[in-house]
């Protein structure tokens, strides 16, 4: 019984681990908002995600996989991975920094509230999985 492992719940982890990068990205940015040439980095999750599930509104068949050794029929369902990018075209200081410590501070109270609410989905869920084990 794979009760960690459904599909939105692996999003969610995905979701979450996303977060986490992006909260690293953005407290070093902050750090080196005096750092001479130092180019802002930003982490890309939530758009590569809609990107892959609009390529799949299309209903597909998929074979269902019971053993580990058996090869995927169909389209497999893949959830990306966040990918760090560096903004190296902008200059905003006169030192050719490119950070805007009131863009990252809103960058980081969102990106805060993001990771909150994924820990809420993934608690909830756990929750109910338990609920529906222990019948309490």
């Amino acid at each position: 019984m794979d009760l960690l492992n459904s599909t939105s719940f692996r999003l969610m982890e995905a979701g979450l681990r996303a977060a986490n990068i992006r909260q690293n990205v953005i407290s070093n940015n902050i750090a080196n908002e005096e750092t001479p040439y130092f180019k802002r980095s930003d982490v890309s999750f939530e758009n590569l995600l809609q990107q892959e599930m609009n390529d799949g509104a299309m209903p597909r068949l998929r074979g269902k996989v019971t053993d580990p050794r058996h090869f995927v029929i169909g389209p497999a369902n893949s959830i990306p991975e966040p990918v760090v990018t560096t903004d190296r075209s902008t200059a905003m200081n006169n030192n050719r920094n490119n950070v805007d410590v009131d863009s990252e501070m809103a960058n980081l109270a969102a990106n805060q509230i993001q990771y909150n609410s994924y820990i809420q989905q993934i608690n909830e869920q756990i929750k109910m999985m338990r609920v529906a084990v222990e019948g309490r």
